[in-house]
Parts: C-alpha cells; structure tokens; sequence
C-alpha cells in the first residue's frame, strides 16, 4: 500500500460483518498456527506499507493510556501527570484514559508524531496483528480493518490464503 486508498472506509463497512465471522472462525485455529500465519502475513504487508501515508489510526481513534505512558508522557512535555490527564485524558465507559479528541493531539501536519519516542505502549503496538496469542484479539482486529488498511489487508491476504489450502 503506497498511500491510504480512499475507498478504504467503504470497502471496511461493506465487509465488516464479513470480517467479524471470519475473525471469530479464525479463534478455532491451533493459536500457534494462527500467530505464524499473521505473524508472516503482517510482515509482508507492512514491508510495502508507509504509515506516514495514511495515520488514519491516529486521526479517528485513541489508544488507551496506561499510568507509565501518562507518566512517560508528561515527563517528556515537563508536566505534572494530573495535569496531563486533565489536558488531554478523560476516562471512557471502560474505565481506561483515552485522549479528550480526535485526531490526536500529537500528531503533526505531515502525520508524524510529536512524542514518537515515547508514545503510548498502545500506539507502539498497533495495529496489534504481529503479537502473540493474537487469537485473543480476533473482536479487535475486526474492528482495526475499518481503521488501518494495513490490517484489512492481512485480513483479506489470510482469508485468501485459507480459502485456497481448503479447496
């Protein structure tokens, strides 16, 4: 993916009760097996994929904040954490700290991050399909492909991949 496809939200709510079968189907996968073949899959999409093209994560959504990241964070920006959270944090339904709006308030014009270095450990591990045991993800997943093209993409790749060693 060489720049964000502008059909992208379109095709991910077409497909998105599509994508939440098949994600929940994907859970009844040897967790192993599972892992390697997202693990491979997400390496060749993001070999192609620039997200500075797109940061379509961080234009429509928060990562969830954790008491290291406000406090790595407001470190960095020589604030006290409280008042961190007061100027960028509010507590969602959930309970976590998310970020009061969108697009985030760190990302720069050209889709850079301005606290690239210590951005929360959510962010680092986004879009979260290279993890471990990513079984335990498949909902979050699901959700992801209406966010990064990247995750619909390895999603797509996956079900392609499946379909063919089945036939």
């Amino acid at each position: 993916m060489s720049e964000f496809p502008g059909d992208f939200l379109k095709r991910g709510k077409d497909k998105q009760k599509e994508n939440k079968k098949f994600m929940l189907s994907l859970q009844k996968m040897n967790p192993r097996k599972l892992d390697t073949l997202f693990h491979d899959t997400h390496d060749a999409v993001f070999e192609k994929t620039d997200c500075l093209k797109c940061a379509n994560c961080c234009k429509t959504t928060s990562p969830i904040f954790k008491d290291r990241d406000i406090d790595r964070l407001s470190k960095r920006l020589r604030m006290r954490p409280s008042d961190f959270v007061t100027k960028y944090l509010y507590l969602d339904n959930e309970g976590d700290y998310v970020l009061h709006q969108s697009p985030c308030a760190f990302l720069l014009d050209d889709n850079t991050c301005e606290v690239y270095p210590d951005r929360p450990a959510a962010c680092r591990e986004y879009p979260h399909t290279d993890r471990k045991n990513v079984y335990q993800l498949m909902p979050l997943t699901a959700k992801n492909t209406l966010v990064c093209p990247a995750v619909e993409q390895i999603v797509d790749k996956i079900r392609i991949l499946l379909q063919s060693s089945t036939s």
